[in-house]
């Protein structure tokens, strides 16, 4: 129905197999797509670069966002071996441990910002990156959670984020729309990944979800590939600035 042939795409989010972000890549992959392919640091980088030489990635940067100079090198790279940019998928969040566990109120400032500059901000650099490597157009992606619209036990500091972050996709929808630039958040039901394993009896959720869902069932990353694939390809031209749930319908009920 829809393909991603000659298109290039960067990926960044990437932990191991069971990432949201590998199944979106997987299916970017499969359906045409050129991948560059970033790790978080050396620590990362065995778990990652098996998955990326899978999908025959061309591009393999390290990319800590909060490390100067890490992000931007990425992008040279970039620019430098393909001239240009059709998308990219933002799909990392971050938290201090005592802040994603605890009350919001009881956050630090100083660890707010951090989760705020990790999860949203590190977006609209990506944007502001990607943008000229985009002169026809292109597909921003991020990845958020149910947590932003509704108050989720346990998601604590990460609700207000993944807010902000939804807000942001609103705006820079508009900013970039011009351009033919979209801009779109997935928002999937809870999946077992690395990420999740930080929110305090994540357990509990996934069975909340499984139960309440209108399907009566988790989703795979493969499902959020699916539709990752779809909102990234031409066949979603007139799709911006949308929030679009992943979630078996956890949403209306949950």
């Amino acid at each position: 129905m829809f393909s991603l042939s000659g298109k290039k795409g960067l990926i960044v989010g990437i932990a191991n197999e069971h990432s949201l972000a590998y199944g979106c890549a997987r299916a970017f992959r499969t359906t045409g797509a050129d991948l560059a392919i970033t790790h978080l640091n050396a620590k990362a980088e065995p778990f990652v670069r098996p998955l990326a030489e899978s999908l025959q990635s061309p591009i393999f940067e390290p990319c800590d966002v909060t490390v100067d100079g890490e992000l931007e090198a990425v992008f040279e790279k970039i620019a430098k071996k393909w001239g240009k940019l059709d998308f990219v998928l933002h799909s990392i969040a971050y938290a201090k441990k005592e802040d994603l566990q605890g009350r919001i109120i009881d956050s630090s400032a100083d660890g707010f910002a951090f989760a705020m500059d990790v999860s949203v901000h590190s977006f609209l650099r990506m944007a502001k990156l990607s943008e000229p490597l985009m002169p026809r157009g292109g597909a921003l992606l991020a990845m958020s959670y149910y947590g932003a619209e509704k108050a989720i036990p346990h998601y604590n500091i990460m609700g207000p984020v993944k807010a902000a972050l939804e807000a942001a996709v609103r705006y820079m929808s508009v900013e970039l729309g011009a351009k033919q630039i979209r801009v779109n958040a997935l928002s999937p039901g809870p999946v077992k990944t690395r990420a999740a394993s930080g929110i305090s009896d994540f357990g509990d959720l996934l069975q909340r979800a499984a139960e309440v869902s209108p399907e009566h069932r988790l989703v795979t990353p493969e499902d959020v590939g699916t539709y990752a694939a779809f909102l990234v390809s031409d066949a979603a031209r007139s799709v911006t600035g949308n929030i679009a749930y992943v979630d078996a319908g956890y949403h209306v009920t949950g």
